[in-house]
């Protein structure tokens, strides 16, 4: 990567002072961790779900969006998932970010305050010039369903 890096600004919310900025765990990593900025602890029940805040907002540049991704240790170990994942920061949203936390697991989870609860990945953006065309081009899989191409 000698890329130069894109400078993302990232804006707390008031009392939010103790919670880490995310950044990088790895040199390899494309995500950053986002922690929770809850108030007192939230409890999720099995079936349930939550708006958890991070307590940030950003600017992301024009031709970016921020990916809110789940966290595979909270999904592989308590079967905690985020709901419309990836979830999309648009480069014009100046919100508060928050995530959409379900818990598929058999136990009841609690989130606290600076918990790492997802990560968020800055992807470029392509958008498309939309053209209607009466006959779409012939392929390999014409208009083959889900599992059309086998199960192995």
């Amino acid at each position: 990567m000698n890329k130069e890096p894109v400078v993302l600004p990232l804006k707390r919310a008031e009392h939010t002072a103790d919670i880490p900025m995310p950044r990088y765990m790895t040199a390899g990593a494309s995500g950053m961790d986002l922690y929770a900025a809850v108030e007192s602890e939230e409890t999720i029940n099995p079936g349930e779900l939550a708006l958890i805040p991070s307590g940030l907002r950003a600017a992301v540049p024009p031709g970016y969006e921020l990916q809110i991704r789940p966290r595979s240790g909270l999904a592989a170990k308590n079967g905690i998932g985020i709901l419309n994942s990836p979830g999309t920061i648009d480069s014009d949203y100046r919100g508060e970010i928050k995530v959409i936390m379900i818990n598929l697991g058999p136990e009841p989870f609690t989130v606290k305050r600076k918990d790492r609860i997802a990560q968020m990945v800055l992807c470029p953006v392509v958008r498309a010039e939309i053209t209607e065309v009466s006959k779409l081009p012939d392929s390999d899989r014409s208009d083959g369903g889900f599992g059309h191409t086998g199960s192995s």
